[in-house]
C-alpha cells in the first residue's frame, strides 16, 4: 500500500509564498451506507460508495490541474481514524486536513481557520458531489481571492447551496442561522455577506449529484453531451473514473433498473 498523504496539523510549518491558496474537497471518507445515501435505492449501498469514490477522485483530478507553486490542493475528511482511505485515490502532491465541529458550518469554518492559520492567503472549499465541475471555475474563485479587499467566492449549486466557498479571513457569521442541507444554503449565505459587508463573487451555477434526477443529469452529460446546467459551455471535467464506473454499472445492471431512462446512452 502506497504511504500515507501527508496532514496539515496545527504542529506543521509551511513556507508559503505570496498570495498561496490552499483548496480543499470536503469529504466524507466513501463508506458503504455512509455516504450517498439518497442513491439507495436504486443502487445499492456498496455501489453507491463506489460512485462517491469516483466523484473524489474526479473533483481531486479537476484540483490538480490547478496546482502551482502557490496553490496546494487537499482532501478536508471526516471521519478521524480513516486517513488510510485515501491512499492511492489522490494525485500526488495532495494533503489531508480533519475536518473539525459538529455540523457542516461549523466544519466549513474551522477548515477555513485551519487553512489561514498556516499561513494560506485564501482559501476555497469545494463539494465533492460535482465531478463535471469545470476547472475554469475554480480558477475564477482562486483567481477572485487575489483581489484587494475582504470578499467571499461562492459558486452557487442548482438546488440551492453551493459547490464552492472562498474566503480570505474567516468570518463566523457566514456559518450561522445557515439551514444547511436545504434549498436556502445560497440565499442564506449571501445574506450573511451582506451583513458584514463583503463584497461577493458569484459564479455560474453548476449541479451536485445527490438524487435520481441529478444522477441523470451526470449521465446525460457524460454520454450523451447534453450538458443542461452549462450556461457558458464550460469545458466541463470529463470525469474519467466516474464515467467509467457508470458505464460498467449501466452495462451490468442495465439502464431501466437504476431509473436511467435515456434512449442515447446505448446501454440495454
Amino acid at each position: 500500500m502506497e504511504a500515507r498523504y501527508a496532514e496539515l496539523g496545527p504542529s506543521v510549518t509551511l513556507n508559503l509564498p505570496p498570495k498561496s491558496c490552499a483548496i480543499a474537497v470536503m469529504a466524507k471518507t466513501p463508506q458503504a451506507g455512509a455516504v450517498k445515501t439518497r442513491l439507495v435505492p436504486p443502487l445499492e449501498a456498496e455501489e453507491a460508495a463506489l460512485l462517491n469514490t469516483c466523484f473524489l477522485q474526479d473533483v481531486a483530478g479537476c484540483m490538480a490541474t490547478l496546482a502551482s507553486e502557490n496553490i496546494h490542493s487537499y482532501v478536508a475528511y471526516t471521519p478521524a481514524g480513516q486517513e488510510a482511505t485515501f491512499d492511492g485515490l489522490l494525485p500526488a502532491g495532495f494533503r489531508l486536513l480533519l475536518q473539525r465541529g459538529a455540523d457542516l458550518g461549523e466544519r466549513l469554518l474551522h477548515a477555513t481557520e485551519d487553512f489561514l492559520a498556516v499561513g494560506y492567503e485564501a482559501v476555497c472549499l469545494v463539494n465533492s458531489d460535482s465531478p463535471t465541475l469545470p476547472s475554469a471555475l475554480l480558477r475564477r474563485a482562486i483567481d477572485a481571492l487575489t483581489l484587494a479587499r475582504d470578499r467571499v467566492v461562492l459558486g452557487k449549486a442548482v438546488d440551492g447551496g453551493y459547490y464552492v466557498i472562498g474566503a480570505k479571513k474567516a468570518h463566523p457569521r457566514l456559518f450561522e442561522d445557515i439551514t444547511w442541507s436545504s434549498a436556502a444554503v445560497f440565499d442564506q449565505t449571501m445574506e450573511r455577506a451582506q451583513e458584514l459587508g463583503l463584497d461577493v463573487e458569484i459564479l455560474p451555477a453548476w449541479y451536485d449529484v445527490d438524487d435520481l434526477e441529478s444522477l441523470r443529469w451526470l449521465c446525460e452529460e457524460l454520454f450523451a453531451g447534453n450538458g443542461r446546467h452549462n450556461p457558458e459551455n464550460l469545458a466541463a471535467y470529463r470525469a474519467p473514473h466516474t464515467r467509467n464506473y457508470l458505464s460498467s454499472l449501466i452495462e451490468k445492471r442495465g439502464r431501466h433498473k437504476l431509473g436511467l431512462e435515456l434512449p442515447t446512452l446505448g446501454a440495454t
